[in-house]
């Protein structure tokens, strides 16, 4: 009887086992979950949202990522803005990368609620910087709530190597409805 219960305690730690190896694996080298904590990316993401990071993504422009803060021993979630090479300026709330005008949808909703002035001050790479373009291995980030964000006009370019991953999804609070 001793040696059947052995074989079946076994038959069930080997798939747990197993398992937990794999969720480690696919955390550390995959992907991971995140906290957002914070107003610099409201109305994108709120304080205490949860979200899902891409380990392995490649980072295109307006992705949102989270990475390394260079002031702190924290995470920052912000929206990359300029990709190594691009020259990034901002005049009357109209982003220009390279010279071309883009349009940000996702600043819309923060706008409409904007008593007077602008949203976004204007500002070149080189006044903030003293960089004409943005440098290799590196990020030009801002967060989608410009006026309570601290980001690469604050503290300058964000290194490739301090990215942790590209948010893919977001969790949204399960409510129980009586």
């Amino acid at each position: 009887m001793e040696k059947s219960q052995k074989k079946e305690l076994l038959s069930w730690l080997r798939p747990i086992l197993i398992a937990v190896i794999i969720a480690v694996v696919c955390r550390q080298f995959l992907i991971a979950p995140i906290t957002v904590r914070g107003e610099s990316m409201e109305p994108t993401y709120v304080d205490n949202n949860k979200v899902l990071i891409s380990k392995l993504s490649h980072i295109e422009r307006f992705d949102i990522i989270v990475f390394d803060a260079p002031d702190s021993d924290e995470k920052y979630i912000k929206r990359v803005i300029g990709l190594p090479g691009d020259h990034v300026a901002m005049k009357d709330d109209t982003l220009y990368i390279n010279g071309k005008a883009y349009e940000e949808p996702y600043l819309n909703t923060k706008k409409e609620n904007l008593l007077e002035g602008h949203f976004t001050y204007d500002f070149t790479l080189e006044e903030i910087t003293d960089e004409k373009v943005v440098p290799s291995n590196s990020y030009f980030v801002l967060g989608d709530n410009r006026l309570e964000s601290s980001d690469s006009r604050e503290y300058g370019f964000i290194s490739k190597n301090a990215v942790k991953g590209e948010v893919k999804l977001k969790f949204f609070p399960i409510s129980i409805v009586k």
